[in-house]
């Protein structure tokens, strides 16, 4: 390890897809990481929720909870969407008491401020803006407004499944690694959008310190997708067969 070098892994909306989320760990293991952290959305989605919390859950990795999390464990089973419904139908109460354990935000060494959407919600999108005729990329000032009081030298969030990063004017670094497990969506809130990868890769990023500096690498996996968009299929989410083969919505 070199010296004065602090370096952090950042894992998102795994979405049930162990197939990506195993072939990220495995490239995270080769990158002499001090640590992992979890941005959430991890089980929902068609593809293995209960294999995906028994994969992670031994690793004990600090971890938010995502939008996801908090409507498994506070909707009823006939308010849940489909990609939810399945991991409310297939989790373990273990599991399900793994999920319920998980804070909204946590502040970790160096100060590095974890959450799953913005400090407000996890609902919200922090380094995109969302208007009538689509996705954009945010404003600093916007960003800034969306942290405001927030004291953290790195902010890692999730939720939008876009990898970016925004340096705003008092040097705090503003990180989202991209989704590990869902490269596409389409979203009717607050007005209809498409937030796109553009390629099926698996996406994660290090965000790491040296000589009191941060600065992120972003990373993109390749991994058997075919494969999960075949299941995908099988069990008639073809909204997702196609975001796992082409990346886009």
């Amino acid at each position: 390890m070199t010296t004065g070098l602090y370096r952090i892994a950042v894992i998102a909306d795994i979405h049930s897809n162990i197939a990506a989320l195993n072939a990220v760990l495995s490239d995270i293991a080769e990158r002499n990481c001090e640590m992992i952290v979890n941005l959430g959305d991890i089980v929902s989605g068609p593809l293995y929720p209960r294999e995906t919390a028994a994969r992670l859950m031994p690793l004990g990795l600090p971890t938010v909870r995502g939008n996801h999390e908090r409507q498994l464990l506070s909707l009823p089973r006939s308010e849940l969407g489909l990609s939810d419904a399945v991991a409310k139908d297939t989790l373990s109460a273990e599991q399900m008491a793994w999920i319920g354990d998980m804070p909204e935000q946590l502040m970790l060494s160096h100060g590095v401020f974890l959450f799953h959407g913005t400090p407000a919600s996890d609902l919200e999108y922090l380094l995109e803006t969302v208007e009538p005729d689509g996705c954009r990329v945010a404003t600093t000032s916007e960003v800034e407004g969306r942290l405001s009081g927030v004291d953290a030298a790195v902010v890692l969030c999730g939720h939008t499944h876009l990898a970016r990063e925004m340096r705003l004017a008092d040097g705090r670094l503003v990180v989202n690694p991209g989704s590990v497990g869902l490269p596409a969506y389409e979203e009717a809130q607050p007005y209809l959008h498409r937030n796109e990868a553009g390629s099926p890769h698996a996406r994660y990023a290090i965000v790491e310190k040296q000589s009191g500096c941060w600065r992120t690498q972003f990373l993109s996996i390749a991994y058997d997708w075919e494969n999960e968009a075949l299941l995908a299929e099988s069990r008639e989410r073809f909204d997702w067969a196609r975001a796992l083969r082409t990346g886009c919505a």
